[in-house]
């Protein structure tokens, strides 16, 4: 099969959920003996090699403001696959999936993948907004089958739209634990701090971790590993209002990050918005106590093994907080349970695997829902009891 995919900033990964899913996913196309094209944006992908682990790299031009960069990127990369073969045409994102209906149109094959509701995000004004509310419509209509990365992406689409749509979540690699080394130049030892992985962005929710971090008594420092997505005046506004207790990182990737989940005391969460959370779920395959916020899709990860707060709720987070810090015991045996839980269920292989038979099944002419792609009804688990679950006191 020749596979396009497009929506994404582009591989190899360096910061971005989606782009990791794709590099990982991309690689295991290729080998299973498939040719794979990436679209790619050239400030992101600086490489100048034509093909990456056998990933051919399309780089196109972009407008590099916050509102045009994905949409005028994907636009160039579609007209540009309609004059190549490809048996699958793969749109990430709901934004970018609005134009997938164009190589529908001229006989070629098409998926969409969402992977949150971007139309809530709080950096997006009133006409993006508008747009990105039809492009969940588009991602849902357009393309021959679309895939949700959480159930609750699923049963919020499938109840909308009345359209089915298949469940194949974001995954993550095998946790790599390493001891305390590069961390130490932020003043970490180990077991000494709490740690915060996401994109500075308001929807991630660490304003209200500060503002929860402020009232806590502990001799603990707070890690926050992320940094700026069109989100300049945010991060400025987080550093202000932190304490010298608070840790700004960036972006962190191998080794450093790997030793940072290795080594938290526990994991904090505060997001008001999601699709699937991956560094969630990083935080669950190194171990770590959660401490969520209550909104479906975390909980959908994290189910009983966790601590979970009112989302939004300030004084919330800072008692779960508080009940972490004081209960070591309950720390450990949550850590410990959530490792024992598992994350096979987001194996790369078994999601890759999952990916291309929905892909020669479409190839196939079939459309919508793809049999033994998804899970019977019935047997998932129950999105609205996790969504009803109250948030722990202390």
């Amino acid at each position: 099969m020749k596979i396009a995919i497009l929506g994404t900033k582009g591989i190899p990964a360096t910061w971005g959920g989606i782009e990791r899913h794709v590099e990982e996913l991309a690689m295991r196309f290729v080998r299973a003996g498939h040719e794979v094209t990436v679209y790619c944006r050239p400030y992101y992908t600086t490489t100048t090699d034509e093909f990456y682990e056998g990933i051919r790299l399309k780089k196109l031009p972009t407008i590099r403001r916050k509102n045009y960069d994905a949409i005028t990127h994907t636009l160039l990369a579609t007209l540009h696959l309609l004059r190549e073969h490809y048996d699958m045409v793969h749109y990430h994102a709901i934004g970018p999936a609005t134009l997938s209906i164009i190589p529908r149109v001229f006989g070629k094959k098409t998926v969409a993948t969402v992977h949150g509701l971007d139309w809530q995000r709080e950096k997006w004004g009133r006409r993006a907004r508008t747009y990105l509310k039809f492009g969940e419509h588009a991602a849902v209509w357009f393309p021959h089958s679309t895939i949700a990365v959480s159930r609750f992406l699923k049963d919020y689409l499938e109840t909308k739209y009345h359209r089915p749509v298949n469940y194949i979540p974001s995954a993550v690699s095998d946790p790599v634990f390493l001891p305390p080394s590069a961390i130490r130049s932020y003043g970490l030892e180990g077991g000494d701090y709490i740690l915060f992985v996401a994109r500075l962005v308001p929807e991630k929710g660490a304003h209200f971790l500060i503002d929860a971090f402020a009232g806590l008594r502990t001799d603990k420092k707070l890690v926050i590993a992320g940094g700026s997505s069109d989100s300049d005046e945010y991060v400025e506004r987080l550093k202000a209002a932190a304490g010298d207790r608070v840790i700004f990182t960036g972006y962190v990737y191998g080794d450093v990050l790997h030793e940072l989940y290795s080594n938290a005391y526990c994991y904090v969460h505060p997001s008001t918005i999601e699709g699937l959370p991956i560094t969630l779920l990083e935080a669950v395959a190194y171990g770590r106590c959660v401490v969520a916020s209550d909104i479906p899709p975390n909980l959908e990860v994290v189910k009983d093994a966790g601590i979970a707060f009112e989302s939004k709720n300030v004084e919330g987070l800072c008692r779960a907080l508080q009940t972490a810090i004081d209960s070591p015991a309950l720390v450990g045996e949550l850590g410990r349970r959530a490792q024992a839980m598992g994350v096979a269920e987001y194996s790369y292989d078994s999601i890759a695997a999952k990916t291309l038979k929905l892909y020669a099944a479409v190839v196939a002419g079939a459309s919508g829902l793809i049999e033994g792609i998804d899970v019977p009804a019935g047997q998932s688990r129950d999105s609205t009891t996790l969504a009803d679950r109250k948030p722990a006191e202390s």
